[in-house]
């Protein structure tokens, strides 16, 4: 349905944060007519409550930009993202920074949302996609996701007019604007991908070196705590890469005749995963070139036996290889 020239306007002041009462005098009318008013364009455009009404406005240009809410308009023109001032970690519980303050990111259904955007950065995201990677089953109403989007900028977007907003929207849905903003999964790559040029160019020593900062960029289990199938995608594939690089590292450290530091490592790498073939036989393969052979023929024993027990296969290929290469010597 068409909104009346009056709906604009109401609908045009519910969008810069005006009150019923602001909203009225400033039109003349009284406040019960504000809010038939504000009742019929929530009907006309499908929304289910005024934060849904404000997030429209904003989204569809109802609002013109140089607005905020609650607040007197700031001057127009080109912003900037100051990459120290903004800065967020999603490898470990999902937290924010805003000139080196922590930021309130909100619920975790709100911090999902997010972590949704930010790990697919310059990406628009439709609404209903961000409705299935929060929601399991049951998703809720579509008006859901603009509203969260409308609290995740007013927490991130302060209103001082230097800094551009961090989530942008048109048509298709929403895109997280990666330019300018740390991001810890985009320090790990950057640092993986160093690494990896400095084992290409046989610097084995500056590649351990990256490879352990990387790791160390780890605080705790990814998106730790947050709802939903994207979230728990990223947790298990970035926990696969966490391991990866781990043992590269690693295996560059046996490389370098680092042994101790590595057997250091590799057996509680080994207990927290019992059944990574992979850490097992890079273990086994360490404590032999140690002299250490019987230990090595044990963590053979110990893996095979849980393999076995707990998950009804034989050793792979690299495992048995690892163990006859101790037995041969």
């Amino acid at each position: 349905m068409t909104m009346t020239d009056r709906e604009h306007t109401v609908l045009r002041n519910v969008g810069r944060g005006h009150n019923d009462g602001e909203i009225a005098a400033s039109l003349h009318v009284s406040e019960d007519t504000v809010r038939r008013h504000v009742g019929r364009i929530l009907d006309k455009l499908g929304l289910r409550d005024r934060a849904a009404a404000i997030v429209y406005a904003f989204d569809n240009g109802v609002v013109e930009p140089s607005w905020t809410v609650g607040s007197a308009p700031i001057p127009a023109g080109p912003r900037t993202v100051d990459r120290a001032r903004l800065r967020f970690a999603a490898l470990g519980p999902l937290r924010a920074w805003s000139d080196g303050r922590p930021v309130d990111l909100g619920p975790v259904r709100q911090q999902a949302v997010l972590a949704a955007l930010l790990l697919r950065p310059d990406v628009t995201v439709a609404r209903q996609d961000l409705l299935s990677d929060v929601w399991d089953f049951e998703q809720p109403s579509s008006a859901v996701a603009p509203v969260y989007i409308y609290r995740l900028r007013q927490r991130l977007t302060p209103h001082d007019g230097q800094r551009e907003a961090v989530i942008a929207s048109d048509s298709a849905g929403y895109r997280f604007v990666s330019r300018g903003i740390g991001c810890d999964v985009a320090e790990w790559d950057e640092l993986v991908g160093r690494a990896t040029q400095a084992e290409q160019d046989e610097d084995l020593p500056r590649a351990v070196d990256a490879y352990s900062l990387a790791v160390a960029l780890f605080t705790g289990e990814p998106l730790a705590g947050l709802p939903g199938p994207f979230a728990a995608g990223q947790r298990l594939r970035l926990a696969e890469r966490r391991m990866a690089v781990t043992l590269a590292k690693l295996r560059l450290q046996v490389r370098l005749g680092d042994h101790a530091d590595a057997i250091g490592e590799l057996f509680p790498l080994t207990q927290s995963h019992p059944y990574h073939e992979s850490a097992a036989a890079l273990l086994i393969h360490t404590l032999h070139a140690s002299g250490r052979q019987a230990d090595a023929l044990a963590v053979y024993r110990r893996t095979r036996q849980r393999l076995i027990n707990d998950l009804g296969v034989e050793p792979g290929t690299l495992l048995c290889r690892a163990h006859w290469s101790v037995l041969r010597g």
